[in-house]
């Protein structure tokens, strides 16, 4: 169940960072709303899941989530630019995330 908030948290984490954009330096309202709803629901799920998890590898996770999820967001919809190396890099923070959570020790 921790894991699971964390995957949540980490999704949640890709909203506030899309939606901190799209505020534009909080000058739009439902964009900034929308980034502080975000934001405390992923800070909160996260900091629930650490009451179970070692911080490393479920802040790696999150973060891992986080990034990549934006990056990800950003292409498809946002007119980032998609090059091969972005499309490398993105999957090597995925790989990095899995490979310290199997490192980890069991719960």
């Amino acid at each position: 169940m921790a894991w699971l908030l964390v995957i949540v948290a980490g999704l949640l984490e890709t909203g506030f960072a899309v939606c901190l954009k799209l505020s534009h330096g909080f000058t739009r309202l439902w964009p900034t709303i929308a980034f502080c709803i975000f934001a405390l629901g992923s800070f909160g799920l996260l900091t629930l899941a650490l009451r179970r998890l070692d911080v490393g590898p479920a802040y790696a996770v999150w973060t891992g989530i986080g990034a990549a999820g934006t990056a990800i967001y950003g292409m498809i919809f946002l007119g980032d630019v998609v090059s091969t190396l972005k499309i490398v890099s993105i999957s090597l923070v995925i790989i990095g995330v899995v490979g310290l959570q199997l490192s980890g020790s069991a719960h």
